[in-house]
């Protein structure tokens, strides 16, 4: 059973990240998810379309503006539930991406600065086959420079304890 402070956990934030989107990223994660809509490329079409720029592909956020100031990683957990779900017994060794949904409300273009953040919005436990696992549900919402959300990313993070996996060894 998780202990009571896992509760106030729900909430919790990392700090605020800033990613830039430029041009060259752009096509970069255009190509490595083999996408080849010229919306993401081609400037003379992008100029010519609805949308008037090159913009960025769905799930593509940028890169951080001072990646020394934390991950690029799409979701990121608040260091505080690292330090009470290790003390809880649950260390961070054994992860599984649970998944992520995303919601998009407007295009990203190419020049856009987002600021983003991530949140614990849950955290239950659940009685797996051979132990317990921790489910940390969280969404990090991204923000343009004008101020409007253009996009959610809700991820689920899967731990199980380095204690229960041990105990599990030495059945």
């Amino acid at each position: 059973m998780l202990p009571e402070e896992t509760k106030n956990l729900i909430g919790m934030s990392t700090p605020e990240r800033i990613n830039e989107i430029e041009n060259g990223a752009i096509r970069k994660f255009a190509d490595a998810v083999g996408e080849s809509n010229p919306l993401y490329e081609d400037e003379d079409y992008a100029r010519k379309s609805r949308y008037g720029s090159i913009i960025a592909p769905p799930g593509f956020f940028g890169w951080p503006k001072n990646p020394d100031k934390g991950s690029a990683l799409l979701v990121e957990v608040p260091l505080e539930v690292v330090t009470v779900m290790e003390k809880a017994g649950y260390p961070f060794a054994s992860v599984v991406d649970g998944g992520m949904e995303y919601e998009f409300f407007s295009p990203i273009y190419a020049g856009d600065t987002l600021t983003n953040k991530t949140t614990v919005t849950n955290i239950r436990e659940r009685a797996g086959s051979t132990t317990s696992l921790v489910f940390i549900n969280m969404e990090t919402v991204y923000v343009n420079q004008k101020g409007n959300t253009v996009a959610k990313a809700m991820a689920t993070m899967i731990l199980r304890s380095i204690n229960q996996q041990k105990e599990q060894a030495n059945v």
